[in-house]
């Protein structure tokens, strides 16, 4: 298991390109950019979101950014830890975003759980995903 500060262990090669990865995913997130999506998501992808607990799905969050329902305009990183284990990984992200969904702007504090396998190809994809509102006040 390797790891780096904020999780267990010493960072190595495949922490750093599953840190690479996650950051891909935000220049993609912030980019709009529908082709990286799709590389960096995995088919199977389930991404619970919301105060409801909603499910969403690849296809889901590709429609988001192809019809540019979901916009995001600023993303800043606050904090990314990151474990590998074997052909899985897990990020922590907490940042901040804002941007506009279906038209209404939105400013949010958010914490990201995201798991990732490396594929046949090497290459890390995103199968599941967690997010929550991080108030303001709370410190990480």
């Amino acid at each position: 298991m390797t790891a780096e500060p904020g999780a267990v262990g010493t960072a190595d090669g495949p922490v750093d390109e599953l840190r690479a990865a996650e950051r891909q995913l935000q220049a993609a997130q912030l980019a709009g950019d529908v082709e990286a999506l799709d590389r960096l998501l995995d088919d199977r992808l389930v991404f619970t979101f919301g105060p409801d607990g909603r499910h969403y799905t690849k296809q889901d969050d590709l429609t988001n950014h192809r019809t540019r329902r979901q916009v995001t305009t600023r993303l800043v990183e606050e904090e990314l830890a990151v474990l590998v284990d074997g052909r899985t990984g897990v990020t922590w992200f907490l940042g901040t975003l804002q941007g506009s969904v279906a038209g209404t702007p939105f400013q949010v504090r958010m914490r990201y759980t995201r798991t990732w396998v490396r594929d046949g190809e090497g290459s890390w994809r995103i199968v599941a995903a967690h997010a929550s509102e991080v108030p303001a006040a709370v410190v990480p």
